[in-house]
Order: structure tokens, then sequence, then C-alpha cells
């Protein structure tokens, strides 16, 4: 890594074991979402990199496959580990590529991809790896060559999520992070690097995605893809991989409902809905973005949820005072702005924030935090994920309306259900079409299955569940 005039320039990526230079690759510039300004440049990879990766991880993979579990274990908690000693610096990264407010970039973004590696020696332990069933022996084995492409709005969570149960599993791996957000990747090659892996156990290429994605997922050499993003590139993904037949496990989007029955706790359950729905500026695909409320109790909500946005005044990352910071990119924002503007346009009642710029605020992807009511299931913003701190509020009549508008939507990654009466509030989330629910706003659980129906994709990560994805079965008739 070298430095030009303040800017981080990373010029080299890692394969089979060195920091290669790549050939012919142009430079991509990473930018601060608060400032605007660039702050690193990365490589911009070809599919020749992708091979040489490819190849690498091809030629490791028989090795760290019959690797002993015990020692994989060890290899993974000491990556935990060398994160942990660079977690300041990760944190400090992440604010500065994401914009997410800089204590929840500690807590969330960084602990939570620690932890992917930290879990992982007690996940090898979960799996059944040998059963017998009948006069058949059943194992469980690397899947082989793992191409993992990552997302931008939690990208040391999603790497974790891929890539250490990955290594656990003895797979190898081919990483393409987020060109948006990529640095955090690099310190964790670096952390890689001085574990002591053997080398084309783990690679990194940088690019983008219409280049270096397509590469690796199209690539007959990779055995199995893991992707998370958006639900179109979620399909080109699924498109390439199909011509060599290899399973892909993908997260994709959401529009996630957050249903308060009319017994709920409404003083507790609109701000914690509120704060869930704009959580790392609204760019969460499991974020609660539709809430809906009975209908004789909206002008209620109307008041604690407008109340509760006003608390998520825009403002630089790096005070410890701020709730929202800006959105990742200037592409995202003006995406974001279009979704409000296309919520008045279609009749939504706006009870505040808007498309026009927060004030104060000249520089930065900044947004205001905008809650929409009266939103019917046909409207655009109740149907399409914005992706942005945007929240809107949908009346019902009844459970049984509740449900039928909860479900109304092509996605099924994440969900809530507020209600005095817990087994009422388990109930109705039974009939919820949808992966992951909470139930009175219980807390995230990052050893339980994470993953969606529908379009929202398929597979599951998170623990021995995304451990178990890794796998392939494999019988002995004995």
């Amino acid at each position: 890594m070298a430095t030009a005039a303040g800017i981080e320039v990373r010029d080299k990526v890692f394969i089979g074991g060195k920091w290669v230079e790549p050939a012919g690759a142009d430079p991509l510039a990473v930018i601060n979402s608060a400032t605007e300004e660039t702050i690193a440049t990365i490589p911009g990879c070809t599919p020749v990199e992708v091979d040489h990766a490819v190849e690498a991880a091809r030629a490791a993979f028989d090795g760290w496959a019959t690797t002993p579990r015990a020692e994989r274990a060890e290899a993974l908690a000491a990556i935990a580990a060398g994160l942990g000693e660079r977690a300041e610096e990760l944190t400090d990264t992440i604010t500065a590529e994401l914009g997410m407010p800089r204590k929840l970039t500690q807590m969330i973004q960084v602990g939570l991809g620690i932890n992917h590696f930290a879990a992982m020696p007690g996940a090898l332990e979960e799996v059944r790896w040998e059963e017998e069933v009948g006069n058949s022996r059943v194992l469980r084995e690397a899947a082989g060559v793992v191409g993992a492409i990552t997302p931008w709005n939690y990208p040391l969570n999603q790497i974790g999520a891929k890539v250490a149960p990955a290594l656990a599993a003895g797979c190898t791996v081919v990483l393409k992070p987020s060109e948006v957000v990529p640095l955090n990747a690099f310190i964790l090659a670096e952390v890689i690097e001085s574990v002591g892996l053997p080398p084309g156990v783990f690679n990194l290429v940088t690019g983008i995605g219409p280049v270096v994605g397509e590469a690796i997922a199209a690539h007959p050499s990779v055995d199995l893809v893991s992707f998370t993003g958006s639900t179109r590139a979620g399909r080109r993904v699924s498109e390439l991989a199909a011509a060599t037949v290899k399973p892909v496990a993908m997260e994709l989007g959401g529009k996630s409902p957050n249903v308060l029955l009319d017994d709920a706790d409404f003083a507790r359950a609109v701000p914690d809905g509120v704060a869930k729905c704009f959580l790392n500026s609204g760019q969460t695909c499991s974020a609660l973005t539709r809430m809906l409320v009975p209908r004789e109790r909206l002008a209620e909500v109307e008041e604690l949820a407008t109340a509760a946005a006003e608390g998520f005044t825009p403002g630089d990352p790096l005070d410890p005072g701020t709730r929202l910071g800006p959105l990742v990119s200037a592409h995202q924002r003006e995406r974001v702005r279009g979704y409000i503007a296309a919520g008045e346009a279609e009749g939504a009642k706006l009870l505040t924030g808007g498309a026009e710029p927060p004030e104060g605020l000249t520089r930065g992807y900044f947004v205001r935090p905008t809650v929409f009511s009266e939103v019917t299931p046909e409207m655009t913003i109740a149907r399409e994920e914005i992706f942005g701190p945007v929240l809107v509020i949908m009346p019902f009549d009844d459970e049984d309306d509740a449900v039928r508008i909860a479900n109304s939507t092509e996605y099924g990654l994440a969900g809530g259900v507020w209600a005095d009466d817990q087994e009422r509030a388990v109930a109705v989330a039974r009939r919820l079409r949808t992966g992951q629910i909470e139930i009175n706003g219980g807390a995230f659980n990052p050893a339980a299955p994470f993953g969606g129906y529908g379009q929202s994709g398929h597979g599951r990560e998170n623990g021995r569940f995304g451990l178990e994805e890794m796998l392939q079965l494999k019988s002995l008739q004995l």
C-alpha cells in the first residue's frame, strides 16, 4: 500500500498467497460518502486476474479440504483475533467509505464481521460430518472453490458471512468485494496473510461486477457462488452460473413488513420500527420498510412515527451524536430521492422529510429521513426496494388483511410482528412468507439462519446454517 497526495493507493491484489499487480487494470476511485472526496484507489481487475485466482484456489483445494478440522478451526480463530487487533482501523475505514455513524460501524459492521470468523470453531462442532442411514454412510464434504461476491452496505459482515464458513468447511475462496467499499477487504487479506493460510486458500480480486463478478460466476472451475446484492444482479449471476450447473446461494432484496397488531405497545413498537427502517441510512436489505398498522390507530402511529423520524437528523458520521449518515454514493442518493418524488406523485401522504436536500449539508450524499402514510400496496414505494431512509405506513382492517398486505410482495427476507400476546404475534408470524421475523422487537441473532423467500433469494447464511451451504453430501452404500 502507498499514498499519493493523501490518497491511499492499493495497486495489488492477493492471489496465490502473494500480492500481485494486475496487468492492464485501470484504477477505481473510492469516495468518502460524507465529503465526496476521493480517499483511495483500487485495481479494476479483468478476467485474467480471475483466472489466476481461480487456478490458485483450485490448486490449493485438495490440501485445504483434507486439513484436519481442528486446524481449520484454529486458523479461523486466528483470523478473528487478527481482525480484532485491527478493529479500530477497520472502524475508521468502513466509516469513511460507507458513511455509517462511527459508533454503529464499530458495533455492527466490524463486530458482526469479526463474529463470523470467531463463531466458526463452534459451528464446526455442530455439523454432523458423518451419519449412518440404513446401509449408507452419509458424508458432508467441502463443496470446492467458492466464488464470493459481496455488497457495499454491510461489507465486512457479508464478506465474513461467506468467507468464514467457506474456509471452515474446507473450501477455497475467490472474493470480489464491492468496488464501492473495498478497503476493508484488503485489511482482511492482510490478516489472512499474517495467519499463514496455505497459498491459494484465500484470494482477493477487485473490480466492477459486470467484469470481475461475471467472470467469477461463469468460471467453469468455480464450484459454488455465494452472492449478496440486488435481485437484478442476482438474476444475472444465476444465468451465468447455470451454464456450468453450479449452485448459487444468494441473498437479495427485501421489502419487509412490520405488522403492529391492535393490542401492541405502540409507544415502543413505532419508534423501534422507525429505527429498524433507518438503520444504515435505510441501506439494509432486511430493513422493516413497510409498517402495517390498524386503520383505527393510524393517526396515533403517524404522530409517533413523525416524532421518531425527526430524531434521525442527518450529519457527519464521525460526530458521536449522529444517528443518520449519508447514503453510499451520488447514484444511490438520486435513486432514493426519485422514489420519494414518486411517492408524492402517486398520492402517498408525506408526513416528514421529502426529496429536497437536508438543510445545512452542502457536501455528502445525504437524504432527509422520510415517512409516508396512507400508502396502498400498488404504489411504487410499497412494492420496490428503496434502500434509503424512507418508511411507508400502510393501514389494515383486520388481522387477515394485515397478513394479505404483508405477503403482497415478490420479496420475503425479513419482517416483524408486535402484539401484547406473544403467542398471537407468533401465530401471525407463522403466516408470513419471509425468512426471519422479529417478535416484539426481538434482537438479531447472528447464529440463526438468515435468508429469504421468493425474490429475496435462496440459501441461508450465519452460524451452522451458513457452514452447511458450503458442503456437499456423499453417500457410501455399505
